[in-house]
């Protein structure tokens, strides 16, 4: 899988567009299927994919990670959701990542949040808000941009895991219906950093019954699936996943050393926490051994890795935060991940809405090949 890895990414780094990524990835199935015969829902979904006959020839989930590369996450705290009149976020925004050289978007979708005055445990989702998913969706995917839907409620999810967990299921009960006849690079992530009261034990339980949901309607899209701990890589030993379902991308999230992430985020505690400093090799060390350790998870269980979250607060030191980033961007793509930017706008901000720019020293940093 290493070697694999390796030549994948070298072989899809300069592709434009989603036929020359095809392409690359097709070359290389002698070396993917070398030894392993796992499809991705081998069994359990045969019925369910004559059903879904459009979906017998999708991609894997190390396919499926060789086009999703580069991205970024988008519209989590936007107006739009509630009022698209009011909406900070434009339609002509995904063209615009498309062409700073993005290849995917993951858009944190707040149901709970966004469709309000429910009984606890139970959720309807107005028609206006599935529509602005639709939009969302749509005009991402015209972009020539992967999407992957996130269900980021995990504040309300780690609160009280049990009341609300038949609206979590219902939700994907909705959603993957609605799109089983979307193409192969719309994405679907089960929660976003299950935490504190859904502990990594319950997110097994959560995450196996809403994985089945999916599987009824979309036996081979691929979906993603982090560890517990706020998808923390010293967690993954304790995520369980169905072995004969190969259509599964595994997430990581990475803000480490916290205090120098974080510093100045009042939300985080830590607004008069500022000038503190990251760049020595012990600092670049320590994160080497934090991907090594993900990686030879990866690698243990044949299962692809994707970053996606990532990001220094913007009041963190200038020249350190690009270090950062710079860094970890790098170290993900030599060990063949994917990742995705958090976020495009608000905290951590990489694109000005009002000033309609790039924050380039963000930008230069996780795309040096950027020319907005």
């Amino acid at each position: 899988m290493v070697g694999f890895a390796s030549e994948l990414r070298d072989r899809v780094r300069w592709a434009t567009g989603w036929k020359a990524v095809f392409a690359a990835v097709a070359a290389l199935m002698p070396v993917l299927t070398a030894g392993i015969s796992l499809p991705c829902n081998s069994g359990r979904a045969l019925a369910a994919e004559a059903a879904v006959a459009g979906q017998a020839d999708f991609p894997d989930a190390i396919q499926i990670n060789g086009q999703l590369q580069r991205g970024v996450n988008v519209i989590g705290y936007d107006p739009l959701w509630r009022d698209r009149s009011r909406g900070r976020f434009e339609a002509g925004f995904f063209r615009m990542i498309r062409e700073a050289g993005f290849s995917h978007v993951r858009i944190n979708l707040h149901p709970f949040r966004d469709n309000p005055r429910q009984e606890p445990g139970t959720l309807m989702l107005r028609p206006e808000y599935l529509e602005t998913m639709d939009w969302a969706v749509r005009h991402a995917l015209e972009a020539e941009l992967a999407v992957i839907l996130d269900f980021h409620e995990f504040q309300a999810m780690a609160k009280d895991p049990e009341t609300l967990k038949p609206a979590f299921l219902a939700f994907w009960e909705t959603v993957s219906a609605r799109y089983r006849d979307r193409p192969p690079h719309l994405l679907f992530e089960l929660l976003n950093e299950p935490n504190t009261k859904m502990t990594p034990e319950l997110w097994n339980q959560f995450a196996a019954e809403a994985l089945a949901i999916v599987r009824k309607t979309n036996p081979r899209r691929t979906v993603v699936i982090g560890p517990g701990q706020w998808n923390n890589i010293s967690h993954l030993d304790r995520l369980v996943l169905p072995e004969d379902d190969r259509c599964i991308l595994v997430t990581v999230h990475y803000y480490s050393p916290f205090d120098f992430t974080h510093q100045g985020a009042a939300f985080a505690g830590k607004a008069d926490k500022v000038g503190i400093r990251w760049g020595t090799e012990d600092d670049r060390q320590a994160v080497r051994a934090d991907f090594d350790r993900a990686a030879a998870w990866a690698e243990a269980h044949r299962r692809p890795l994707y970053l996606g979250e990532f990001g220094v607060y913007d009041r963190a030191p200038q020249e350190d935060r690009v270090q950062w980033l710079s860094f970890v961007t790098r170290e993900a793509e030599r060990r063949g991940w994917s990742w995705g930017y958090w976020q495009f706008d608000g905290d951590f901000i990489l694109f000005n809405i009002p000033e309609r720019k790039w924050v380039e020293p963000v930008l230069h940093a996780i795309m040096p090949e950027s020319k907005p």
